[in-house]
């Protein structure tokens, strides 16, 4: 009988019920479980009960966490296709390896770590055995995110294959001599082996998301059919925190990636100790997968544990293990059996029964030993299961032990990570424990030596022979013999040298001008790959709706509100424009799957990202780095550029710095072009430098960064100047003198200043320049400086060249040279920008830019409010002028009076 005062269904739930009755009736069987049988044996008829509801296709809400035990039983994992007892010696190999390496190296205090790849070894021989696609058939492969605390393992195993000698391993973190290794996957440092670095955490699974993503749309875009190409994300349990690592989740199951499978490497412990000390990290994480969508499979326990399960005729031991936190099963590992009989079993008087019929042995193999992360059965059915998923991504939780087989000093330890070398008793032990054929007076001089079968072994060849199997060495980087793509027809670049006339233009709408001329090339204009977050509205391309298509792999399943609009919004599964909404981070992450897909892939792509250019270098720089490492070609496009020309937005949208960021990144050739036709010409030397032929002694790899303004104004004429072209790409050239522009100075000898200007403010430069001259009898030249930051390099290579006893003189100062009077530079950012070039200008230097915070207002109130308009350019260049004698000194105060500053 059902309780009178309890809350009915009807009363929770706004869907109507139409028998009442029978569902008191399954209220009242569960009651009488429960009240029979116990809670334990409810929950458990409603789990089950909830599972064949998933199975059989009924819709209802789905489980987020599952016991605490292997998704894939014993009874039903597939049997593993090779040789499992040359997969264990070629595996020993590589453990031994890798802690030789590191430890040797620690003599030399470059450190190492050691602890990771103990305990995730048979996560990587399984794939590189069974699953890991070479790039030797279709030049694709799989793309594999190594774990960067894992890269000695990796060196370990390239070295038993040949592929690295034993110098190489002896130069381990020493990379000056040019046989060295890098500390982690950097394929800027070690181009033929990595392919993705990921060792700043979180960035290489939002990067593999999106590489699988990309992967897709070079399907659905006819580009390249890479369908057969898997992506595997080898990450850490700790580093799971960082929001990177999941920020993309929904997305890979929204659009069905079952092309991607992360695997996690649960071992339980971060850097400084446990990753959930009073928690449970597999079961947080598989509930947040789950709850994301994505197949979650879990391998927790070895085969030893198949009997304890057994005897588990309650269900006592699953919840017993569901219970216990990581800490405490951390501690476990490091105990006796006598502690695990008491502090585990002695809970449950039915797991005090239990233990009565387990051996110290038996106890101990299974909490010091028997993970399913060390176990190749295991991993193969995990990993088997996840390539054979289909219709969402797999996410593998692993449970392993960091530090196992190197001994109880590491296992387990809070601070193994940070523990870089073993004794040569140690050694001994492992070997010992290994069954390794290392002899005692191998260790000369007790230097641990370094283990090989010898080229013509069993291992090397098993080893050799699954790898050819699989279509070649991996981890592999290949720069295929791609031929340079054409350029695209002069027209689309010539448009912009006769200016807008009077029409008033902004740089950012002259760069989409040229995209769309672009993409319509009949050679290239289908590899251009527009990437923008959410935006394009904002920057005027949604006229590239309709013609180019917003990706999407259901195409359009809806019509569009807009749909009887010239420039409706236009989804497509072969669109070629990546509207990611508002996230930085993940169009980041699209930008480099795309730079890099020459190399991926084999297949040339140009994307263009476009931005806020506030929200670029600001949020998402550790992402230009990466892109940088990965010797990525793009554009990145930081459009309503600088400080005080977004009129309105205020502090949080003013970018004042981010040419400061870009000056750090090596890879990024930064500019800030002021006309249209700068842009163009920045953009087509950027297509011939990184996609067709560059010039001897240019690096391809790199990647440029634009600003482009949102002010409209009339865009002037490219100047009929000799070398222009070769200015703008170095970063200067002279716009204009006083006399070409035309302004009327009285004094024959007048004193005369040189200004540069770069991005919008070269504007206010010519505004200064007819002041000057009609108001205060100075003529000014005016310069246009295009990228301070290139400038700078160029003068720093000038100076190492010196150095080496050669002769060379900066750019800058050979653009200056001859140049009358001071030099005043004014930028729209921060005065750190334009000083970039102070030490190598010969003439007297100074500079103005908006320093501070940014504030809403107009545009000239702003720009008099940082002292960077017109007027303030006046009082500045006749205080220049006025140190050195060639103006009164009066005539400084006079215009501060003059113009109210």
């Amino acid at each position: 009988m059902t309780d009178p005062n309890a809350i009915q269904p009807s009363e929770l739930d706004q869907l109507p019920d139409r028998d009442p009755e029978e569902t008191a009736e399954w209220q009242a069987s569960l009651d009488a479980v429960a009240k029979a049988a116990g809670p334990h044996r409810a929950a458990y008829l409603m789990r089950r009960t909830l599972e064949r509801a998933e199975g059989t296709g009924i819709a209802l809400p789905k489980l987020l966490e599952t016991d605490y035990v292997n998704t894939i039983p014993t009874a039903a994992e597939p049997s593993v296709p090779g040789d499992e007892a040359m997969e264990a010696r070629i595996t020993a190999w590589n453990r031994w390896n890798a802690a030789a390496m590191v430890t040797r190296g620690s003599k030399y205090g470059v450190g190492g770590h050691i602890a990771t790849f103990a305990s995730a070894a048979w996560l990587y021989e399984t794939g590189f055995n069974h699953f890991f696609q070479g790039k030797e058939r279709d030049g694709s492969g799989d793309q594999l995110y190594i774990q960067g605390h894992a890269s000695p393992g990796i060196y370990a195993r390239a070295f038993l294959d040949g592929r690295l000698n034993e110098t190489h391993l002896d130069n381990f973190r020493q990379e000056s001599g040019g046989n060295g290794l890098p500390s982690y996957p950097h394929p800027r440092r070690l181009p033929w082996l990595w392919e993705f670095p990921t060792v700043s955490m979180g960035l290489g699974p939002l990067s593999a998301i999106y590489q699988a993503r990309f992967n897709r749309y070079l399907t659905n875009r006819g580009i390249k059919d890479v369908s057969n190409s898997h992506v595997w994300a080898f990450l850490g349990d700790g580093e799971m925190d960082e929001p990177e690592s999941t920020a993309a989740l929904a997305l890979a199951s929204r659009e069905g990636l079952d092309n991607l499978t992360f695997v996690i490497n649960c071992n339980l412990q971060r850097l400084d100790g446990p990753v959930r000390a009073n928690f449970k990290i597999v079961q947080e994480l598989e509930a947040q997968f789950r709850g994301a969508g994505w197949n979650v499979v879990k391998t927790l326990w070895g085969t030893a544990w198949d009997e304890l399960f057994r005897l588990d005729t309650t269900g006592a031991l699953v919840r017993r293990l569901r219970e216990v936190p990581d800490a405490q099963v951390q501690t476990y590992q490091t105990r006796d059996a006598a502690y695990i009989r008491q502090d585990f079993f002695g809970k449950d008087p039915a797991l005090v029964e239990m233990a009565k019929l387990l051996s110290d042995d038996k106890i101990l193999e299974c909490f010091h030993l028997s993970r399913g992360g060390h176990e190749s059965r295991k991993v193969y059915a995990a990993y088997k299961a996840a390539v054979e998923f289909k219709g969402a991504p797999t996410v593998i939780l692993a449970q392993t032990v960091k530090g196992f087989t190197l001994g109880e000093g590491f296992a387990s330890k809070n601070a193994n990570h940070q523990m870089k070398k073993l004794s040569v008793d140690e050694f001994k032990a492992m070997r010992d424990l290994l069954d390794l054929p290392i002899k005692d007076s191998d260790f000369a001089d007790g230097v641990v030596p370094y283990g090989h079968p010898g080229a013509d072994s069993p291992e090397v060849r098993y080893l050799q022979e699954r790898r050819a199997a699989l279509g070649g060495p991996a981890p592999a980087r290949r720069v295929h013999p791609v031929a340079p793509l054409p350029a695209p027809a002069e027209k689309a670049f010539a448009s912009f040298d006769k200016g807008s006339g009077s029409q008033n233009v902004a740089t950012t709408m002259a760069f989409v001008r040229l995209i769309k001329d672009l993409v319509r090339d009949k050679e290239t204009g289908k590899r251009w790959v527009p990437i923008v977050p959410d935006e394009a509205r904002t920057f005027g391309m949604e006229s590239l709706f309709p013609s180019l298509g917003i990706y999407s792999p259901k195409g359009q399943t809806y019509e569009p509100v807009d749909r009887d609009q010239l420039m409706y919004y236009k989804e497509a599964k072969n669109g070629q424009i990546l509207n990611e909404g508002i996230t930085e981070a993940g169009s980041m992450a699209d930008f480099i799957a795309a730079s890099t897909a020459y190399s991926t892939h084999g297949e040339a792509m140009i994307p263009f990202y476009i931005f806020y250019s506030m929200f670029g270098w600001q949020r998402t720089a550790d992402q230009m780095w990466q892109l940088g490492d990965q010797l990525g070609r793009g554009f990145l496009i930081g459009a309503t550029a600088g400080r005080t020309t977004l009129t309105g937005e205020g502090l949080q949208h003013a970018d004042g710095h981010s040419p400061v960021i870009a000056a750090t990144n090596p890879a990024a050739l930064t500019y800030d072009p002021a006309f249209a036709y700068e842009v163009a010409a920045i953009v087509k030397d950027g297509l011939r430098r990184m996609y067709g032929e560059a010039a001897p002694g240019e690096d391809p790899n790199v990647f440029y960064y634009l600003t482009v303004y949102n002010e409209p104004l009339p865009q002037p004429a490219k100047p009929a100047v000799d070398g222009i072209d070769e200015g703008i790409v170095k970063g200067l050239y002279r716009f204009n003198t006083a006399e070409s522009a035309g302004v009327t100075v009285a004094a024959a000898n007048a004193p005369r200043i040189q200004l540069l200007g770069s991005g919008t403010a070269i504007h206010w430069t010519l505004e200064a320049q007819k002041l000057l001259a009609e108001e205060w009898g100075v003529a000014a030249d005016v310069w246009s400086a295009t990228s301070w930051t290139e400038l700078r390099r160029d003068a720093l290579e000038a100076d190492a060249a010196l150095l080496r006893g050669e002769e060379r003189v900066p750019y800058v100062r050979q653009a200056l040279q001859g140049a009358e009077g001071p030099v005043l530079a004014v930028s729209d950012y921060m005065r750190q920008v334009p000083d970039q070039i102070a030490q190598w200008v010969e003439q007297d230097y100074s500079s103005l830019g908006a320093d501070g915070f940014g504030l809403s207002d107009t545009r000239e109130a702003a720009r008099r409010h940082f002292g960077v308009d017109a007027q303030s350019i006046v009082v500045a260049a006749l205080a220049q002028l006025a140190k050195r004698g060639e103006v009164k000194a009066t005539a400084v105060k006079e215009a501060r009076e003059k113009y109210g500053l």
